[in-house]
């Protein structure tokens, strides 16, 4: 019999069989894939994503049927396991999977569809700079220098359609579309934050090198920086809120430890740096917190309360150990938000500050309401109240300046709420927004946080119109706003109000909640 004049069929990367992907199984540890594929679509609700994972999905990435995630379980991913990157979870580099070389390597490719983001594009606005993934501290390479001349996205295939598809699961597009898409996503929050920190964090980077390179130590013009870098953060999330603030924060915040490791001529000067880099590393933690990032926020945290122990500082120290309850709080761990709230109060008992010391004991009561010990909230809240009613002093530190009357009574609706009592909880988010609206416009997210508060008690409480009309008030600040706790509670807000749609107002905003553009 003659044999075949033919060559075999060159068997391409796309139809070869795939590599298990050990480490991944690894990760998933003793958990069947259907209690891992929840703990995924837990930690998509963290971070603000909304992926569909399911027994089967888990089963496919393992078998490595799935070289390389699509973007928003790239996001959930590096939360579930900070400090990893796509490679040390077993996932091939992006640009061997993505990519007009991956497409060319299959035999069959999708055609291609044209998917414009969510939300509606401004005419005259600038584009946001590019920035990195914002889930981890670890990013994504980054291909925006590389020209390119369309961007498409390739929808993923249904079921049934051709197996030789290179990522049957995974949406194909370059790295430079997902960074536009971000970019304008988070909008102006993000064009401020680049132009406002960009310039200190470039400042303060160039100091800090000129000093270890000549063995100079820095001075108070570099201190000055970091001080100035602080309120400049906290005076852009007071206005728009932490979410696209956070990475352009962590440069400033390098910088000053930078500043710190180069040191400084005088004690003095040193004490200043050491309160100064503690108190950046507290509000990028904040910003961290307040966009979901939990991990992240803890981290910083850390942070903060160790430069605070290596430079004996207690105000410092109280700082830190009050967001660190507040955080705790936020991450279901109301135990650890009572330790943390008390170690804050041994800390600024001599600091001589009333007001601090309120704030302090509204944290303490959050972690009660959390454990649900209503006679410990109740008694914190008292101490809370007869502490600020002692009044404001020179000794008040200046990152409290967003504690006044409407911050007291927004926590203490957070504590009602958490202990079921509606109807209290929403008069005090009433009081909450009333006041802020009047006394402290500028206070921008805030006005926002205590309306959706408000929003979301009112729901609970059985009044759907005024839940709906408090609601509408909030979309109408998303504008100006960018925070993920704000988004999550109108989210919860929204499905407690779905079965009373035919109530007055209330199609009306869950039809504004539906179409509001997701963050990606």
């Amino acid at each position: 019999m003659a044999s075949s004049t033919q060559s075999p069929p060159i068997q391409s990367p796309s139809t070869r069989s795939p590599r298990p992907n050990l480490a991944f199984r690894q990760l998933r540890g003793q958990r069947s894939p259907g209690e891992f594929a929840a703990a995924v679509r837990r930690a998509a609700r963290e971070i603000g994503e909304r992926v569909s994972c399911d027994a089967r999905y888990v089963g496919r990435v393992e078998a490595g049927e799935i070289r390389c995630p699509n973007y928003a379980y790239e996001r959930v991913f590096l939360h579930m396991f900070p400090g990893r990157t796509l490679a040390d979870l077993g996932f091939s580099p992006r640009a061997q999977v993505r990519g007009r070389a991956a497409r060319a390597e299959c035999e069959a490719p999708p055609s291609p569809t044209v998917i414009r983001p969510r939300g509606t594009h401004h005419p005259g606005t600038p584009s946001a700079p590019s920035t990195p993934s914002t889930t981890s501290n670890t990013s994504t390479p980054n291909n925006t220098n590389k020209p390119h001349t369309t961007i498409q996205l390739y929808e993923s295939h249904p079921s049934g359609s051709d197996p030789r598809a290179c990522d049957p699961y995974a949406i194909q597009t370059h790295e430079e579309s997902d960074v536009r898409r971000r970019a304008f996503m988070t909008g102006s929050t993000v064009t401020v934050a680049a132009v406002s920190l960009g310039p200190v964090g470039l400042a303060l980077g160039g100091a800090a090198e000129a000093a270890a390179r000549q063995g100079r130590g820095i001075g108070e013009a570099e201190v000055g920086a970091v001080e100035e870098a602080v309120r400049k953060i906290r005076l852009l999330d007071d206005r728009h809120g932490a979410d696209g603030l956070y990475r352009r924060a962590a440069a400033p915040l390098r910088t000053a430890y930078a500043l710190l490791d180069a040191g400084t001529t005088r004690q003095s000067t040193a004490d200043r740096l050491h309160a100064g880099a503690g108190e950046l590393a507290i509000s990028v933690g904040w910003l961290a917190h307040d966009s979901g990032r939990f991990d992240d926020a803890r981290s910083h945290y850390a942070e903060a309360l160790a430069t605070a122990r290596v430079a004996g500082d207690p105000a410092l120290e109280a700082h830190a150990f009050c967001n660190t309850a507040f955080l705790a709080r936020d991450a279901g761990r109301p135990r650890e938000a009572v330790r943390a709230a008390q170690a804050a109060s041994r800390a600024a008992r001599h600091h001589g500050s009333h007001r601090l010391l309120s704030l302090i004991a509204l944290r303490e009561a959050g972690g009660w309401a959390g454990l649900g010990d209503r006679a410990g909230c109740e008694q914190s809240l008292i101490r809370a109240h007869a502490l600020f009613e002692r009044g404001a002093s020179d000794t008040d530190p200046e990152w409290m300046s967003f504690y006044g009357r409407a911050e007291l009574e927004g926590l203490e609706a957070q504590c009602w709420s958490a202990l079921g009592d509606w109807e209290r909880a929403a008069g005090h988010a009433w009081r909450a927004a009333a006041t802020a609206s009047s006394q402290t416009p500028q206070f921008t997210r805030n006005i926002a946080l205590y309306t959706a508060e408000l929003a979301d008690d009112l729901a609970r409480a059985g009044r759907p119109d005024e839940a709906a009309t408090a609601g509408l008030r909030v979309l109408a600040l998303l504008d100006e706003v960018q925070s993920s706790r704000i988004q999550s509670m109108l989210a919860a807000t929204a499905r407690v109000l779905l079965p009373h749609r035919r109530a007055a107002g209330v199609g009306g905003f869950l039809e504004r909640h539906a179409s509001l553009p997701r963050a990606v």
